[in-house]
């Protein structure tokens, strides 16, 4: 059974606009079962096949002019085959058609130089991510949405979970990341990975990873970089503003799917990793991530931050919506306390003459809404997508790039 993507609708907007489409996103996610599902008459050809990958490589001119479509067509991992791009420019600029070329790339760095460089004006670039919430409305408790996480298969069919997890960090690291990242020593490069899962919702020291791991600083930051990249962990900015303190100026990193951080940090269960010492990490990165896919299934840039200050203020998630800031705590707890809006009352009285601070959001395992003191509330975490889509307005910033 197909699952519909919240993407869409942006999607099929995109591709009545541009010559050329773009899907990035981690091996997995289910861009190939997306694209077959929403354009069922176009061509579609994969360069994980070695064969098609020859023929792109051995003759370009040959292979696009076989491989066009009256209705248009697929090219699957294109990262493989990065020189096809000029030949695609070459021909969209013969026959600029919307959605002629619809292309996918498991890796965004590289993919997106080469666009840029090839395509500019031409496509636009989107991002599929794992399910989020919304999309698989599970009526599992939070410690098994956590434990399954989001990727399709493991999320739909939990059986497969250990194995499904073991066989993707395995092709995934070992063979697609180690190779796009030149990577030789992979031991290292596998302990600096472990090292990030047992640090998911923890701000990103990367001297700290150096010294842990025996790699050298430089190391640790380009691996981190291709790490994000690839869309295995997403680095949360800071919010730099003049609010009269200073301020963190590190990210805190965050891994993309609950499942992998879970497995590589040898959770045994799901209770247990809820219960446990990474509990509230868990829980803070999932909904972190969920406002992260929100962004992405609407073609946009994901205006997130948190904000900490070297006195211990901090808000755990700063949604910004063009001029208005939404301070967000997350906190495990099924009880709201008005000791936990403290946070969002304080930074609203430092920031509210410059910024517009809408009412302040505690997300947590209520059961229902809960009204709070000072312009807050509680809301549980089952609603989070949908408070999320009511903030959404139009005139906030897009991430649908011409490029």
């Amino acid at each position: 059974m197909y699952i519909k993507r919240n993407i869409s609708q942006i999607f099929q907007k995109a591709r009545a606009l541009f010559p050329v489409c773009v899907l990035t996103g981690a091996r997995q996610t289910g861009k190939s079962t997306f694209l077959q599902n929403e354009l069922k008459n176009y061509r579609y050809v994969t360069f994980d096949d070695p064969i098609q990958r020859d023929f792109a490589t051995s003759d370009p001119a040959g292979f696009i002019q076989s491989s066009r479509n009256e209705t248009g067509t697929v090219l699957d991992e294109i990262q493989y085959v990065p020189h096809l791009l000029q030949y695609i420019k070459m021909e969209v600029d013969r026959h600029r058609v919307p959605g002629q070329w619809i292309l996918t790339g498991s890796q965004q760095f590289h993919l997106m130089k080469n666009i840029g460089e090839s395509l500019a004006g031409r496509a636009v670039l989107l991002d599929l991510a794992p399910f989020c919430y919304a999309e698989i409305d599970s009526n599992d408790c939070l410690e098994e949405v956590l434990w399954k996480g989001f990727y399709p298969e493991p999320a739909l069919h939990p059986e497969k979970r250990d194995l499904w997890i073991s066989s993707y960090l395995q092709t995934y690291l070992e063979r697609d990341i180690r190779q796009l990242g030149n990577i030789v020593d992979l031991h290292s490069f596998e302990t600096i990975v472990k090292l990030c899962a047992a640090r998911h919702g923890q701000e990103l020291n990367m001297a700290s990873l150096s010294r842990e791991s025996g790699v050298a600083v430089a190391t640790v930051k380009k691996w981190i970089a291709l790490l994000e990249s690839c869309y295995l962990l997403f680095l949360l900015p800071p919010f730099h503003s003049n609010l009269g303190k200073r301020v963190v100026k590190s990210p805190k990193l965050y891994f993309m799917d609950s499942a992998l951080a879970a497995y590589l940090t040898h959770q045994p269960s799901p209770d247990s990793l809820l219960a446990g010492s990474m509990g509230g990490q868990f829980f803070e990165g999932f909904i972190v991530i969920e406002a992260v896919k929100h962004f992405f299934n609407r073609g946009k840039k994901p205006d997130l931050f948190f904000w900490r200050s070297h006195d211990g203020l901090e808000i755990d998630l700063l949604v910004q919506n063009g001029s208005m800031l939404h301070p967000v705590e997350i906190k495990k707890s099924t009880t709201p306390k008005p000791a936990f809006t403290t946070p969002l009352n304080q930074f609203r009285k430092i920031a509210e003459k410059e910024y517009r601070i809408e009412d302040g959001l505690l997300v947590c395992q209520t059961e229902s809404p809960v009204a709070l003191p000072h312009r807050n509330q509680a809301i549980p975490w089952r609603q989070f997508s949908s408070w999320l889509d009511a903030q959404s307005t139009p005139g906030s910033s897009s991430m649908t790039l011409d490029i």
